[in-house]
């Protein structure tokens, strides 16, 4: 078999490119696609320092910054990638790769993290956030935007196989491409994370970028409003770090960036782990468990699949209905109320269902079947 992975961009190290790393350790021999690779010569490990064939987008001024103004090229960029000798063409898609161009007698399967979030419905929040809900620019993005959704959906045909990252996201492309998928969660480094008996001190504990989707400002707001008595340290910088510093009362310590033996270090000691966004998988509460910290997230999104809720036989962690600091209050004392039933050993036994090892056993199967039965309807 001849495979190619084609990826929307090689810029850092984040979620997406841990599966992108995951699917190289499986298939070793794929060749690798990218609109842009801006990769650094020392951090081009998890793609095995593999050559990338890269689109135009590239070569155009100030791409290796301002390669996300480019979008309204993207579509027509990828296109041109000719994939005409591969059996199989795995994209590995949250924007334009799912949209390459492939023939009746090549496979493509599309490891989907999520049609793409900001012309779907979260078109209006990511407007609103861009400050382009009003006047001429916010008509062109509009406009753009509606373009994009015309195409998205239409290249959705060209997808033989869908893979979805969490249930969430198979019901997210369901409700877009009125596609079936199959659900492999993405790879966790939880061995990682471990810490042989960790003690825990009397601290709840964040860890993020500050953007606003993070909602790391209704975290603060909520100890220092409504539980001042209680302590709260978080890890991270971003964006919103001076807006949430002056949400931030005496009982709340904010850390900005640390290293990754810091981050390790206040996941096992916190007493619990708190997650306010509604993420399409999210990592952050599975590392938490691994420590073995209990989660209290909110409950809407991939966290509905990761953390076990007080339903469960074995739970490692709680949920708050809504994105409200008395919501969120609430959670934490029935949480407090619950300290027993939510043990360290629940939520490592939890974690391990997420693993990197899980991962590629479940990715190759799903690929080596799934071409085999193509493969028989030829």
């Amino acid at each position: 078999m001849k495979i190619a992975i084609v990826h929307d961009w090689l810029v850092t190290y984040a979620g997406a490119e841990r599966v992108l790393e995951q699917m190289i350790e499986v298939f070793p021999e794929a060749d690798l696609y990218s609109l842009v690779d801006f990769l650094p010569s020392d951090q081009r490990g998890f793609i095995q320092n593999k050559e990338v064939m890269t689109s135009y987008v590239q070569r155009f001024p100030f791409a290796k910054k301002f390669y996300r103004g480019y979008l309204p090229l993207m579509p027509l960029a990828v296109e041109q990638f000719d994939l005409s000798k591969y059996d199989i063409v795995i994209s590995s898609s949250h924007a334009v790769a799912k949209g390459v161009i492939t023939g009746p007698d090549q496979l493509h399967i599309c490891m989907c993290y999520s049609p793409i979030r900001y012309a779907w419905d979260l078109q209006h929040q990511y407007l609103r956030e861009s400050n382009l809900d009003k006047g001429i620019k916010g008509w062109v993005a509009k406009w753009f935007l509606h373009k994009m959704r015309i195409w998205d959906t239409r290249t959705a045909n060209g997808v033989d196989k869908f893979i979805a990252i969490s249930n969430y996201i198979g019901r997210r492309i369901d409700k877009v491409y009125k596609r079936s998928s199959t659900t492999i969660y993405p790879p966790v480094y939880v061995n990682d994370f471990i810490i042989n008996e960790p003690t825990k001190e009397e601290f709840y504990f964040t860890s993020s970028r500050m953007v606003p989707y993070k909602r790391i400002d209704l975290i603060v707001e909520t100890f220092t409003k409504v539980l001042p008595h209680k302590k709260l340290i978080v890890i991270g910088d971003g964006p919103e770090f001076k807006k949430i510093k002056s949400l931030s009362g005496d009982n709340v310590t904010l850390m900005g960036y640390q290293s990754f033996d810091v981050l390790k270090e206040h996941l096992a000691k916190a007493k619990a782990f708190i997650f306010a966004a509604e993420e399409d998988f999210g990592i952050a509460p599975l590392e938490a468990q691994a420590a073995g910290t209990p989660v209290i997230a909110f409950g809407k999104g991939g966290a509905l699949e990761t953390v076990q809720g007080l339903d469960s036989p074995t739970p490692s962690g709680i949920f708050f209905e809504y994105q409200t600091i008395e919501s969120l209050r609430l959670a934490i004392e029935e949480f407090e109320g619950k300290l027993c039933e939510i043990t360290s050993d629940n939520c490592i036994t939890n974690s391990q269902r997420f693993s990197d090892e899980r991962f590629r056993l479940e990715f190759k199967s799903f690929i080596d079947n799934t071409y085999n039965k193509w493969r028989n309807n030829l």
